[in-house]
């Protein structure tokens, strides 16, 4: 799944608690009633309420069996038909008590009545999922409804549901059953949920960021004013991934939504600048170029735009609105929406001479606050040199680099991220951590939190029209800029002529072997040391720096403690289990202060937000 969905939908479900727990237990935040609403199994009121609490009727639990079958999808507007004395065709469930009847799920009384409005009964509910999993009497031992509830039990169907028989199925009973019954084996020994085109993950759970996926619809643009067509009324706004409201929106936003979930996921991504590629050609085109930068279509709007009967080609400039998965939904003319990015410089490159003028065509390429690197062609002669600070401009007139007057913010970040000093940070701010000879890193607002920021570690920062720090290019403020990794083993080759002085480190980084090699330097560095390094614009290693240990007597998933003094770890903290001169990859979890002796290693050069923990060693005692 691409990483925008799943970091998007993991805003929406990270309170969840994906572990089935006693029915009773549940509430309308638990991943059971989640993940069954999103499949639009269980459906709110017109408040958006589940009211687990609730008892349920044959009739509700008609349109809930249907809602989890192959049928799902087949009711339409339209009534049902009479098929009892007591259920008219213009019954609101008419339509779902035909296709649980016909189906054989459910069936009626002898005196010609179903009995829509009866509370049913946990036997009855698991007779009814029993049926549609393809069990009938035959594969029963025994009489309804022992037979029926062993069988049940059997395939897990009852788990977490504490109900014996005759109690009254509820609204959060059902929101398990149903759960359950997506992890059972139907008779022909398939996965349910499977059956249904839904996926498990690793621990055999229904996959609710695919569930979630999956039942989305979109992409939409909004309208003028930030008009955005939902037929129900959200309950949930994520703009950019973060929470937000309806209100929010602006023209040419892109939107989904879950109308299951009464949630709307809004993005303002936007790409600008010349159109240098369309591919594989105007007929039939699939990926479009700008700025340096290849971008799939992903709809038949934005495809129709770009073709050869469009009216965008090949040395336009254009505005692209890009989607959650970075694929291009829609089009438009750079006259309808400017686009100004903030970044800095990677490199400059002259690629045209204009004859008869002093003027010369640059490309420029530039890493963008939010951690896309673009290349920007300019018709000026100036110098964009490596670690500059630049805006760039792009309008119908052509493409503006400008160099960034340094503005710095100072104080206190909050404990959320939202302020920084006395100045509020937006939602979706955007920050990039950068060293003057081109190293960077995307990192969040939360990442700062509790951080003081003193003159120098922020090298500027733009504001939104509400006055909220919007864009942010930080000075070397986290130390995330770095690469980190444990050296095994430091080998030099002696310079000469031929072969300048070279310098090979054997590592451990990331859980796998690697080399780095320096050509013209060696840092000094000892085996068995942990070590910080980093790229410049170029590519080649710009400096090593040797991290700081010392002894872990204590260990949790967030903190490392030494003596009383406790450091933080860093969210992609390296675990290594030492085996004599050797080194294998491990977990936090595995290793402990009782059985190991720790060693930490974090990173001491004065960053603001650095002095995480990056590397941990254990030996065993």
């Amino acid at each position: 799944m691409n990483k925008k969905i799943l970091a998007l939908i993991v805003a929406v479900c990270t309170v969840f608690t994906m572990m089935s727990v006693p029915a009773s237990a549940l509430d309308e935040g638990s991943g059971v009633v989640q993940t069954v609403r999103a499949m639009g199994i269980l459906v709110g009121d017109t408040s958006g309420n589940l009211n687990l609490g609730r008892n349920v009727t044959r009739a509700e639990f008609a349109k809930m069996i249907v809602a989890a079958s192959s049928y799902k999808d087949s009711i339409g507007d339209g009534t049902g038909s009479s098929l009892f004395k007591d259920v008219k065709s213009s019954y609101w469930a008419s339509a779902y008590i035909k296709i649980a009847v016909e189906q054989g799920w459910m069936v009626g009384y002898t005196d010609g009545t179903f009995r829509p409005t009866r509370t049913i009964s946990v036997e009855e509910a698991c007779t009814t999922v029993l049926r549609v999993l393809g069990y009938g009497a035959s594969d029963l031992a025994g009489s309804y409804p022992t037979a029926q509830m062993t069988k049940a039990s059997a395939l897990g169907l009852r788990d977490d549901i504490s109900l014996s028989q005759g109690g009254i199925m509820t609204r959060g009973n059902c929101a398990q059953l149903f759960y359950n019954m997506m992890t059972a084996q139907t008779k022909a020994g398939q996965v349910y949920g499977v059956t249904l085109g839904y996926s498990l993950n690793a621990s055999g759970e229904v996959d609710y960021a695919a569930v979630v996926n999956a039942t989305m619809s979109g992409p939409y643009v909004a309208g003028e004013g930030g008009a955005a067509a939902l037929p129900f009324t959200a309950s949930a706004v994520y703009r950019n991934g973060a929470a937000s409201t309806l209100n929010a929106i602006t023209q040419y936003d892109v939107y989904y939504y879950n109308q299951n979930l009464r949630t709307v996921w809004v993005y303002t991504d936007r790409a600008a600048g010349t159109i240098t590629g369309i591919t594989p050609s105007g007929a039939s085109p699939t990926t479009v170029t700008v700025a340096g930068t290849a971008y799939a279509i992903g709809t038949s709007t934005a495809a129709y735009k770009l073709s050869s009967m469009g009216s965008f080609a090949v040395g336009d400039t254009a505005t692209l609105l890009l989607g959650m998965d970075g694929t291009v939904v829609d089009v438009l003319d750079i006259a309808l929406s400017n686009q100004i990015y903030y970044g800095m410089v990677l490199a400059s490159s002259r690629t045209t001479t204009v004859s008869g003028s002093a003027a010369v065509e640059k490309a420029v390429q530039v890493v963008c606050t939010d951690g896309s690197v673009r290349t920007f062609t300019v018709d000026k002669d100036k110098t964009y040199s490596k670690g500059n600070l630049v805006s760039v401009t792009v309008t119908e007139n052509g493409t503006v680099i400008s160099n960034l007057a340094a503005r710095s913010a100072t104080g206190t970040v909050n404990s959320n991220g939202t302020k920084i000093g006395s100045l509020k940070v937006a939602g979706d701010v955007q920050i990039l951590d950068t060293t003057s000879d081109g190293a960077y890193a995307v990192i969040s607002a939360a990442r700062l939190a509790g951080t003081t920021l003193q003159s120098g570690a922020v090298r500027y920062y733009a504001l939104n029209e509400s006055g909220e720090i919007s864009h942010m290019l930080l000075n070397n403020a986290t130390g995330d800029v770095w690469n980190y990794c444990f050296l095994v083993e430091l080998t030099k080759q002696d310079g000469s002529s031929v072969s300048p002085l070279t310098g090979y480190y054997a590592c451990m980084e990331d859980g796998k072997s690697i080399t780095l090699t320096t050509t013209g330097k060696v840092y000094g560095m000892e085996d068995e040391t942990a070590i910080a390094y980093r790229y410049d614009a170029d590519g080649a290693i710009a400096d090593m720096k040797k991290l700081t240990s010392f002894p872990i007597t204590e260990l949790t998933t967030l903190y490392a403690v030494s003596d009383g003094t406790k450091r933080q770890l860093s969210d992609d903290v390296q675990v290594y289990l030492k085996n004599g001169s050797s080194y294998y990859a491990t977990t936090l979890s595995a290793v402990d202060g009782a059985s190991y002796q720790l060693t930490g290693w974090y990173d001491s050069f004065g960053a603001a937000a650095g002095g995480r923990v990056r590397v941990i060693i254990a030996e065993a005692r």
